[in-house]
């Protein structure tokens, strides 16, 4: 009879048994994924990175911010994401009259059938599982503050009772960046909400190209359902559970690190330059991005590079350069590129 194993070997054999499932539900899950961004690109034309950015949001189970002038296909790619990933959407259009209540729903007295009066309680567009914001800086600090406990708790509170959003539950908001009159300015908690900021520009005259002949004609193409609510959980769920090698975080640190200013780790550039820089939880978006963006790229760790390619959406919104380092022309993406370049093993 063979010796039983011991506790050390029965735990090492676990451990094997679930890399191995791990291992095939990323390779299951990467497949499927090829698949969703091949939808994607049948209505998104051009616009690789952006909706790259958006996915790994998503995965991360994350929020975004669109920055980008009118017309650039902003509101059609939330739309085909809802579309291609099964996800129940709303679209709220901000502007500065709008009032909390237009976003997360309220109470009505009504009159029941037998006489009696209660109150009912009557949902906004908020109860989604991926809200588009549009030009979310136009409303004021007290509706952008009943989004920021929606998108920070997944849930509301109203009347002193609480309500979950469902899940999963995102928000992907857009900005103007030429047109300020009539706004508000994102608050820099908000901002802090964001897993990644996406700046999206024009197009490449061969994709606006594409764009002209196949988006004017008489027949448009058409996308269906790839993935459903739960398989978005499950993908998310994957997303952490994707391992990271010592190298990766070390280098991910030193660049979250150097870029705040009162950091020993700190260039003279960024001392000087930076008023605030990320914190924590910019080092877990970047952490949890990372292995989303490996997990879309089909790899099964992510690596140095991937640190450094997501340094600036991730980090660029939650740090802010100084009047004077803005009037000599300093740009936060480029000191921040500067910084994961030399910051790189």
């Amino acid at each position: 009879m063979l010796p039983a194993p011991t506790i050390a070997e029965h735990s090492e054999n676990v451990m094997d048994a679930d890399s191995g499932n791990l291992l095939g539900e990323i390779e299951a899950l990467s497949e499927t994924l090829r698949e969703v961004k091949s939808m994607i690109g049948r209505r998104i034309i051009g616009q690789e990175a952006v909706v790259d950015l958006a996915l790994t949001a998503l995965l991360s189970g994350g929020h975004a911010l669109l920055v980008g002038v009118p017309g650039l296909g902003k509101s059609r790619l939330v739309e085909t994401l809802a579309v291609v990933m099964g996800l129940s959407s709303s679209r709220i259009q901000f502007t500065p009259d709008l009032m909390p209540a237009d976003i997360v729903g309220s109470e009505v007295l009504e009159t029941g059938d037998e006489g009696k009066r209660r109150f009912r309680f009557i949902e906004g567009p908020v109860f989604c599982q991926l809200l588009m914001a549009d030009e979310i800086n136009r409303a004021s600090p007290r509706t952008q503050s009943a989004l920021l406990e929606a998108m920070q708790e997944r849930r509301i509170s109203i009347a002193g009772i609480d309500r979950d959003l469902p899940a999963p539950f995102h928000v992907l908001a857009t900005e103007n960046p030429i047109e300020l009159e009539g706004t508000y300015p994102l608050p820099e908690a908000q901002l802090d909400r964001f897993l990644v900021k996406i700046d999206v520009d024009y197009p490449a005259r061969d994709a606006e190209r594409r764009i002209l002949l196949e988006t004017t004609g008489p027949d448009q193409e058409e996308i269906s359902n790839v993935l459903g609510p739960p398989d978005l959980v499950a993908a998310q769920r994957i997303v952490r559970r994707m391992p990271v090698g010592d190298s990766v975080v070390e280098h991910l640190l030193d660049v979250v690190r150097a870029c705040r200013p009162d950091s020993s780790e700190a260039s003279p550039r960024v001392s000087s330059s930076v008023v605030w820089g990320p914190g924590p939880r910019a080092a877990q978006s970047l952490m949890l991005a990372v292995r989303a963006r490996a997990l879309l790229e089909g790899r099964l760790a992510p690596s140095i590079d991937d640190v450094s390619n997501l340094a600036r959406p991730v980090l660029g919104h939650r740090m802010a350069l100084s009047f004077a380092a803005r009037s000599q022309g300093e740009n936060l993406g480029d000191l921040i590129q500067e910084v994961a370049r030399k910051s790189r093993p």
